[in-house]
C-alpha cells in the first residue's frame, strides 16, 4: 500500500519550528510600510519564492534567477559561472533582506524584452486583482503555502509575518486593499 508522505522532504517538526522562530526574530523591528511598498514587496517576494530552489537562502546574499523551459530557478551560482544551456536564460539578481522580503534586479536584456515584460505585467495584474478580491490585506499574506517545497514555504510564512508586522506599524492591517490605498491617497493629500 502506497501512502502519501505528508513530509516528502524529510523535514521534521523541530527544524520547521526552528526556522520559523529564527525568521520571526529577524523581523521583530521591521519599519512601517505603506500599501504601495507592501504590494510591490509581496509581489516580488512571491515571484522569487515561486521559483525552484532547494537551499536555505541567507539574508544579504545575492542569488540569481534563471528561466529554462518555462520554469524559473533560483541559484547561488552567478551567470558568469554557468552556460545558458545548463540553467537557461539569466533573468536577474535576487536578494533576500533581513525583513524576509526579496528584491529582483532584472538583467538589462530581460528588462528590454517586450515579451517577458508583458508576461510580468500580466502576472502583476492578476496579483492586483487577487489583492482587490481579498476581504483584507491579511487574507492576501502567505501563511501556509502547501504548494511550496520546504524552504519556500518557510520563507513565505516569514514574509507574511514580516509584512503583517509592518502593516500593524503603519495602521493598514485589517484594511482591504482599496481602503489602504485610500488611506495612502488621503495621507498624500494632507501631507502626512
Amino acid at each position: 500500500m502506497h501512502e502519501n508522505n505528508p513530509n516528502p522532504q524529510g523535514k521534521g517538526q523541530a527544524p520547521v519550528l526552528a526556522a520559523l522562530t529564527e525568521n520571526q526574530r529577524a523581523v521583530a523591528t521591521v519599519p512601517p510600510k505603506h500599501i504601495g511598498q507592501v504590494s510591490v514587496e509581496l509581489f516580488t517576494s512571491l515571484f522569487v519564492l515561486e521559483s525552484d530552489f532547494n537551499f536555505k537562502p541567507v539574508p544579504g546574499r545575492a542569488y540569481w534567477m534563471y528561466r529554462k523551459e518555462g520554469r524559473f530557478r533560483l541559484s547561488p551560482v552567478p551567470p558568469q559561472e554557468w552556460h545558458p544551456i545548463v540553467y537557461g536564460r539569466y533573468i536577474g539578481e535576487c536578494r533576500l533582506h533581513e525583513d524576509m522580503t526579496w528584491t529582483l534586479m532584472l538583467a538589462d536584456d530581460v528588462a528590454g524584452d517586450p515579451v517577458f515584460m508583458r508576461e510580468l505585467e500580466e502576472k502583476r495584474a492578476r496579483f492586483e486583482r487577487a489583492l482587490e478580491a481579498a476581504d483584507t490585506l491579511d487574507d492576501a499574506l502567505p501563511v501556509h503555502e502547501s504548494r511550496f517545497p520546504f524552504y519556500q514555504r518557510v520563507f513565505a510564512y516569514a514574509l507574511g509575518y514580516s509584512l503583517g508586522v509592518s502593516m500593524d506599524h503603519s495602521g493598514i492591517r485589517g484594511l482591504s486593499y482599496d481602503e489602504a490605498r485610500g488611506l495612502l491617497a488621503h495621507q498624500a493629500r494632507s501631507g502626512g
